[in-house]
């Protein structure tokens, strides 16, 4: 029986009345770094302000579902409010409509806990209070801190490559023991929004500690977290200590005014003043390295037990032409410098080297004159990093055998009489590896001038 708007025809019979099947639109999802928007607050009248500090995450892609996208909302906004005074955060979730597309709907509160973890106030009203409730959140931390060092200056750090360095009276304290996990957990948000690639550390070791950089306000004597650093403490046999700097972040409204590299200087003291074996930094960012690197070959220029050695190679760039040289000459410094600034300035040799080079594009006064020296050495350094001094692997090769035992787990292998290759071994990509290597080169070149731009060199 049909009703009164259908037809009994076959409706595939004739073509033109073919029933046309509708499909819903499959959800595409929506990235969260479109959909959410972090504040910085340190007052709760900047809560809701427009005008009030916004945090550019580096990646918040892999904090949802698999392939870093929520589904299942439609005109989705969300605003975070993250203090300044207690790290604490508020969530405000708004948005037109939900519906399975497909994909499900993304549990936004269990996504966003693994960012903000017990660090989320439900309540906003709650939230508010927290201005008040937790305003001496970082004296009650640093009361029972040892201090470092207290800095009152017209700049921060002095530092003239910071023209936006404010006038601030700031110290640096050590924190150690149970108060760095009850502080730690409240920075873990900022770690994890702003530090590429982090993970949080293992605050139940007793071998991290923090070190606070904070200034205290005149108007109300509260203090004011402008950075921190995690350091671990290894052991070196046989009753030796490394120290190894796994996180640094100056918190984002203070950043590019020198507090950083006030840090690192610090942490420079500690190492000498502890009488550590060295100072590392553990997979350091671009930005890290060059304030770093800055700060390294500014102590070495000062170090008169390099000064010697350092001269030698400069002369000898000066006063040779390696391009007709056939075989790269070695210009790094000798083994007792060294351990010489290992010992005295707990600056570790891979370092060492890096800053080496940038110490002899200094010396090479003007350094246009020697530039095709220069640019010689660095461009054998970086072939013997890429692929070695020498091919270990050159003329030998693998073949098959019979066996009566497994193939798999059967080969021999045998060298070429003089050690020459044959065709098959030879690199069919010679001319991408070339172009790689000249990439790296150039690389290498504008990090060493843009350090040299910065260090006034005494003449």
């Amino acid at each position: 029986m049909a009703t009164k708007h259908q037809s009994v025809s076959n409706p595939f019979s004739d073509p033109k009345k073919r029933r046309r099947v509708g499909f819903s639109k499959i959800d595409a999802g929506v990235t969260p770094n479109e959909c959410i928007r972090i504040y910085l607050v340190s007052t709760k009248e900047e809560v809701g302000s427009p005008d009030s500090f916004q945090i550019e995450p580096v990646d918040l892609n892999h904090f949802f579902e698999e392939d870093g996208k929520i589904y299942g909302y439609q005109g989705l906004t969300i605003t975070i409010w993250l203090s300044s005074i207690s790290f604490l955060a508020h969530v405000d979730i708004s948005f037109e409509s939900t519906s399975d597309g497909g994909k499900g709907i993304t549990d936004l509160k269990s996504s966003l806990q693994n960012i903000f973890a017990e660090n989320l106030v439900e309540k906003k009203e709650d939230f508010l209070l927290t201005f008040s409730t937790e305003c001496d959140f970082v004296k009650s931390i640093v009361s029972s801190a040892k201090v470092l060092q207290k800095s009152a200056s017209n700049g921060c750090t002095g530092d003239s490559s910071h023209p936006n360095a404010e006038p601030a009276d700031v110290e640096v304290l050590q924190v150690v023991g149970m108060p760095v996990g009850h502080l730690y957990s409240r920075l873990v948000p900022l770690v994890l929004l702003l530090v590429d690639g982090s993970n949080p550390i293992d605050v139940t070791d007793p071998r991290w500690e923090i070190y606070l950089l904070v200034r205290k306000d005149q108007e109300d004597s509260h203090y004011r977290l402008l950075g921190f650093a995690a350091v671990y403490r290894f052991h070196r046999y046989p009753d030796g200590k490394r120290l190894r700097l796994g996180q640094i972040l100056v918190v984002p409204p203070y950043q590019r005014k020198g507090y950083g590299r006030h840090l690192l200087e610090v942490l420079n003291n500690v190492a000498i003043s502890e009488n550590v074996y060295d100072l590392t930094i553990e997979e350091p960012v671009d930005s890290l390295q060059h304030v770093r690197t800055n700060i390294d070959v500014e102590r070495l220029l000062a170090f008169d037990p390099i000064q010697h050695a350092l001269n030698v190679v400069v002369s000898k760039l000066k006063h040779e032409n390696l391009s007709k040289k056939s075989q790269p000459i070695r210009f790094g410094p000798p083994t007792s410098v060294i351990e010489d600034v290992r010992k005295t300035l707990k600056i570790n040799k891979k370092q060492f080297l890096q800053c080496w080079e940038i110490l002899i594009y200094l010396g090479l006064d003007p350094i246009d004159k020697y530039m095709e020296n220069y640019r010689t050495i660095i461009s054998d350094r970086v072939k013997a990093d890429v692929i070695g001094k020498e091919s270990e692997g050159a003329g030998k090769r693998i073949i098959d055998i019979p066996t009566e035992f497994d193939q798999e787990m059967s080969f021999a292998m045998f060298k070429s009489n003089g050690g020459e290759a044959t065709s098959i071994e030879k690199d069919e990509n010679q001319g991408n590896l070339e172009e790689q290597l000249r990439q790296l080169v150039d690389e290498r070149m504008k990090e060493i001038k843009l350090v040299a731009l910065k260090i006034s060199v005494p003449r």
